[in-house]
């Protein structure tokens, strides 16, 4: 169930004070931290669209990144069959551990989950300046570019095929999958929006 100001009773407190929060991007599908939130603080998660805990260790409502500026923006917040423990949605501005890395769970990220990652990435480098990547230096060019580029890297995969070369198979498609983002980009698109598209044919 999707949990907004209007069914935060659906919520149940009644069995503990403070229930489990997990947050989770909502990009790549890496579970980022594990929290624990009472009624006020996913209140002010919902009110100000930015994921705030219950410290333990504090005693007091903490937003996660109210000092590193690493917030977490919130997406959805759901909860389990029992409406106990929550799973939030999140976008990351930045490492959400207090170590550096991405994620408070090191090295658990599922391979899919690098696609969303590396789409991130790619966003970011949109504006930057041409000299300081070959994404950027990409998007500086004419559409036509990032098109041919699609094109080309779609024959070389079949091509790759053909040779019954897996090697090359599997280089080519990177490469296919690098410039198919890069040109979804260009184009206002998304990962997400592909699978939708893709979900939808399922039904």
């Amino acid at each position: 169930m999707i949990i907004n100001k209007q069914n935060i009773a659906e919520v149940d407190f009644d069995k503990s004070a403070l229930i489990p929060a997990i947050v989770q991007d909502v990009l790549t599908g890496v579970v980022l931290m594990q929290g624990f939130m009472n009624r006020e603080a996913l209140e002010v998660t919902l009110e100000k669209q930015l994921v705030t805990f219950y410290s333990r260790s504090k005693s007091r409502l903490w937003t996660k990144g109210e000092t590193s500026n690493n917030v977490l923006t919130l997406v959805e917040v759901h909860t389990d069959c029992d409406k106990d423990s929550l799973l939030i949605y999140a976008k990351p501005q930045g490492p959400t551990c207090h170590l550096g890395s991405e994620s408070c769970f090191a090295d658990t990220m599922p391979e899919l989950a690098f696609l969303g990652k590396l789409e991130r990435v790619i966003a970011q480098r949109k504006n930057a300046s041409p000299e300081s990547s070959y994404t950027a230096s990409l998007f500086a060019k004419d559409l036509s570019r990032s098109c041919q580029k699609v094109g080309e890297e779609g024959v070389e995969v079949a091509l790759a095929a053909m040779k019954n070369d897996n090697e090359e198979l599997l280089n080519e498609s990177a490469d296919l999958l690098y410039h198919l983002i890069v040109l979804l980009q260009r184009q206002g698109l998304t990962l997400s929006e592909v699978v939708s598209t893709l979900k939808d044919r399922h039904k």
